[in-house]
């Protein structure tokens, strides 16, 4: 087999291994933030039924519209994108891990402190993509989204803060 052939066979398996790599970066962004916004509106939906608080009401009111609208637009760009993404079924699931900590017996404190400890760690998600990220779309709409993230932990502090909560 002359060099040239050769050459072009490793660069055709480099090229696919690299896109292989891409494409699960891009699919494991998506899938976990996906499913840490569906955590944020299943959260905020229990505690819209469970909270005698207007002001807990209203924070998940608007986690639950916030976190509807930026899963849609992630959903979007996934579609766009042809990225295998996890089914409603898995996210669930995996966004019912991440509220499992939210207790009835103090529910707008143990709620309060939920919303801290998540939007922290959505925020180092969105950050890592929004400074590592390797598709420019996703990357751009983790920065887009990333203000909207610590706003809502700004909030989630104050919430804490309000309702007894040791989350800082």
């Amino acid at each position: 087999m002359n060099n040239t052939l050769k050459a072009g066979i490793c660069g055709a398996f480099l090229l696919l291994g690299a896109h292989t790599a891409f494409a699960a970066d891009a699919e494991d962004f998506v899938d976990d933030a996906s499913a840490k916004g569906i955590a944020e509106i299943e959260a905020g939906k229990s505690a819209l039924q469970k909270s005698q608080s207007q002001d807990v009401k209203t924070f998940a009111q608007m986690m639950i519209d916030d976190h509807t609208k930026a899963n849609e637009k992630l959903k979007s760009i996934a579609t766009q994108k042809k990225l295998e993404v996890a089914s409603d079924a898995e996210l669930m699931d995996k966004a019912k891990k991440m509220i499992l900590d939210i207790r009835d017996e103090s529910f707008d404190r143990s709620y309060a402190n939920n919303q801290v400890k998540a939007h922290e760690q959505t925020i180092e998600i969105f950050k890592k993509e929004a400074n590592e990220g390797k598709d420019a779309d996703l990357k751009a709409f983790a920065k887009e989204t990333l203000p909207k993230l610590e706003a809502h932990l700004q909030a989630a502090k104050k919430l804490a803060a309000a309702h007894g909560g040791d989350a800082k």
